[in-house]
Formats: C-alpha cells, structure tokens, sequence
C-alpha cells in the first residue's frame, strides 16, 4: 500500500508540473527569432503594463518599427495570485496571441517582472511563491534551461549586443524578489511610507549589480527597473519609498561612471521623461518610463514631477530608443508611441 501510495502522490505531482507549463500553440512552434547577441542594435522598443484579458492590439504599432530587440519592463500580465496554474494560464494567452508571435517573429526579447507578474499587487519579499512564479516567466522569456539566472535567487540578468565599438549592454534589475516592505496610509489617496532602512536589491544583487557597471566595454548601458527611480513626488510605488536604495544606486553610478547610462522603468501606467544631473558623470541621467501597452489613467490629471522633461503621456504607449552609430559617439534618441503608431514624445538624450 506505501508504494502504491508514493506512486499515486508521484504520478499526481508529475501532472500537476506539467499542468503549470506555458502552452504554446504547435503552429507557433519555432518563429520565435533566437537572441543573437553579435548583432548591433538600432532599434530597441520597450514596455510594461500588459493585461491580458484587454486587446493586444498595440503589437501591430511595436512591429511596425522593425525592432532589434523588445524589452519588457514588467506586468507581462496580471497573475495577481499564488496558483501557478492560473499564473501559467494567463502567460499562454500572451504567448499565442497572433500579434505578440509577430513581434517574437522579428525581435528577440528579454525582460524583468513587476508586481503582477510577480505575482501580487505592489508585493516584495514576502511573496510565498516568488520561486514557482519565476520559473514560469523565464519560461516564459525563453530563456535556457541551462541560464546562470535559474540556478540563483531572483531574476536580474544582463545582455550585451553588438561588435567592439557599438555595444549596448542590457542590466534588468529585481526590484520584486528581495524588496523590504513598505507601508501605506489609510483611506482615500493612500500613499506609500517611506522605509528608511529598507532595500530594493538585496545584497547579492547590489554586488552583482557593481560588478556588471564595472566590468562593462559597453558604448551604451541602460538599466531596466520595474518601477521608477528618478521621480519621487507621487504616492506610489518608486525607488524614492527607499531613500537608501535610491541614493546607493545614484553613488553607484558616479563611482563607476559607466559610458552612457540610461534608465528604464514600468508600472505607472503612463510614459514621461525624467532627467537629473548627477556629479562626476559627463551626461545628463536619464529615466525613460513607459507604461500602459493594454490600459492607462481612466482619466487626465496633472502630477508633479521636478524632473520631467517635456509632457506626461496618459495614453496607451510603448518606447522606442534610435540609436545612430555613423559618429565618434552613438547618438541616442528616445520615443513614445502608441495606437496606430502615433508620437507622443520625442527627445534626444546624446
């Protein structure tokens, strides 16, 4: 009877693992374009903030700009729970949606997650199955079975593309895996608490982290977050909730001075540009966010931000970066489109 039971437990185990995997339609099979990291990158199109139940139909606009390489900046989908097979359900219906496997078609992509991707609203650290659930998005990302990230806690990688001379290096930070929690005031307009003591990356990360900026030859380095860094006035959720954190990676930066350094960020379900200066680097810090691929505010509002350069975009976005290589130095500009292609927000950064 305990052989057959163990069997039985087995059997029931096996099933369910295989129940918790990423579907993916068999005439899909193969038209994923593979990462092919020797390749020089022009165009880099990002974003965050995908649900799946609402129209995929921005895909078409992302295709659209031919680009080299899709970075996803979290909120892949909203999982908002602890059963990976509802988890697993909701990225299956991301993966075969016809318009997603056309971009997957002509561009490589890697990414972080955000909160609901992660698996629960605004959650850090304290999420019970932050294990389970990042195994089905590298999964999802495709990323090998044989990827240092799958044999380390949390989800931060780095990429490098191109030949000597005009290499872009991707650094995707886990700002969900290893984040203190934060606090949050009652009633109407709640607004985040700061945590004086707490941390974003853990330490792990922070040493890998200083290691990726200065072991980088790389002309170009930007650094995925999946919330924002630089802007620091609105109540929700930012690195400035930790003020540590925050200034430890502005420190960072000004130690190492890495060529370039460009920022990207999710999550707030609307797009803007955000620039501050910081001593020792020879450029201006730059802090694109785009966010809003399926939803954005319900309604228009005004919200302070001192570093913002030029509107804030309430609409459906995705964000494109230009990079012109024909000079001494790359040229970098930077674009928020949305349906039908259409241009928001334009700026050159170098």
């Amino acid at each position: 009877m305990k052989k057959i039971s163990i069997f039985f437990f087995g059997f029931l185990f096996l099933i369910t693992a295989c129940a918790q995997d990423i579907k993916v339609d068999p005439k899909f099979a193969n038209t994923a374009r593979k990462l092919d990291t020797k390749n020089t990158l022009q165009t880099i199109a990002f974003g965050s903030c995908n649900n799946q139940s609402k129209s995929q139909e921005m895909w078409k606009n992302v295709v659209v700009n031919k680009p080299d390489l899709w970075i996803w900046l979290g909120d892949i989908i909203y999982a908002d729970t602890k059963n990976m097979q509802v988890m697993a359900d909701k990225y299956s219906v991301v993966k075969n949606n016809i318009d997603y496997r056309r971009l997957l078609a002509c561009s490589p992509v890697v990414g972080i997650w955000d909160d609901h991707d992660f698996g629960w609203n605004d959650a850090g650290k304290e999420y019970p199955m932050k294990r389970e659930s990042k195994r089905l998005m590298l999964d999802f990302l495709d990323v090998p079975k044989n990827a240092s990230v799958r044999n380390r806690e949390g989800i931060y990688q780095s990429y490098v593309f191109g030949e000597s001379g005009k290499k872009v290096k991707i650094i995707l930070l886990d700002t969900r895996f290893f984040r203190d929690p934060v606090e949050r005031t009652s009633g109407r307009n709640k607004k985040y608490l700061p945590n004086h003591d707490g941390d974003v990356l853990g330490e792990a990360q922070w040493a890998w982290l200083e290691k990726e900026l200065e072991n980088s030859d790389a002309q170009i380095n930007i650094i995925a977050s999946g919330y924002q860094i630089i802007a620091k006035e609105h109540r929700f959720e930012k690195w400035g909730n930790f003020p540590k954190s925050r200034a430890r990676l502005f420190e960072l930066l000004q130690k190492v001075k890495p060529a370039m350094p460009i920022l990207v960020s999710g999550d707030r379900h609307m797009a803007e540009l955000s620039r501050t200066t910081l001593v020792g680097l020879e450029n201006p810090l730059f802090e694109i966010t785009s966010s809003g691929l399926t939803h954005t505010w319900k309604e228009k509002r005004k919200e302070a931000n001192q570093y913002r350069v030029g509107d804030l975009v309430i609409e459906k976005n995705f964000g494109v970066f230009k990079i012109d290589w024909s000079g001494k130095q790359p040229k970098v500009m930077v674009e928020v489109r949305g349906l039908k292609n259409r241009l928001f927000l334009r700026e050159e950064l170098f």
